[in-house]
């Protein structure tokens, strides 16, 4: 059995990512939606390689067992090896959730990078959908103070801050998660308080102007909530940048 160690580890693998990519949405944790293919491709290669790797072995076999003699040669390796299934079917049984709170917290304020200038005007009608990264520029740095008098609304997971203060927090990736930085908007306002951290919301409000277009005062920008509705996590937890 030792002899098909790494076959077993190579479709134990290609299955978790074809678990995650082909048969599910899982793989949006992890990568952008535009990586699908690749994934998709990734799995099934490894996948038939693992396979025919022990076809081959099997056959190898069998000759031997014909002629009367063994060689020798392929023999497993190792037993500690067989510790490098355990990440493998952990993930193909227990895929790790999406970055949240944890890791939100870790990235320091962000500092001003692009400079104050004009945006283009939002959308007729209220309220407008946004991304916390579209408030955020628009609040931080558009002299043309195009969030003025709109009722916006926008979705992400609760982090909670100090004295009270809490935000509606979303992560932001230019691959894959490991890039991901942050964006978030305090809540202000809400009836009912800051929900559990973690928990999924909708926030319907308007802007709160703060600070110093362009400076650290201005951030995190605020947003004073007239509704805050709880909601499922979406399929793709993040923004792209």
């Amino acid at each position: 059995m030792r002899r098909y160690g790494s076959c077993l580890l190579l479709v134990l693998v290609g299955a978790a990512v074809l678990r995650i990519s082909l048969f599910s949405e899982l793989y949006l944790r992890y990568v952008q939606a535009g990586l699908r293919p690749y994934l998709v491709v990734s799995g099934g290669v490894l996948v038939l390689l693992g396979v025919g790797m022990a076809v081959v072995r099997r056959t190898v076999d069998d000759h031997e067992h014909a002629d009367g003699h063994e060689h020798g040669h392929g023999i497993g390796g190792p037993r500690v090896a067989w510790l490098l299934t355990l990440p493998a079917l952990a993930l193909l049984l227990f895929p790790p959730p999406a970055l949240g709170s944890y890791s939100a917290e870790r990235e320091a304020a962000q500092q001003a990078a692009q400079g104050v200038g004009t945006f283009p005007a939002l959308p007729a009608g209220d309220p407008v959908e946004l991304t916390l990264g579209e408030f955020g520029s628009r609040a931080i740095y558009d002299s043309g103070r195009s969030l003025k008098g709109r009722t916006v609304r926008m979705t992400g997971f609760v982090t909670h801050g100090e004295d009270g203060t809490w935000y509606v927090t979303r992560l932001r990736v230019t691959c894959c998660a490991a890039d991901a930085t942050t964006s978030k908007v305090e809540v202000r306002g809400a009836a009912d308080g800051a929900p559990p951290v973690d928990t999924w919301i909708t926030v319907t409000g308007t802007w709160h102007p703060k600070g110093e277009l362009g400076t650290d005062g201005a951030w995190p920008p605020v947003v004073d909530a007239s509704a805050v509705r709880r909601v499922t996590e979406p399929a793709d937890p993040y923004e792209t940048r």
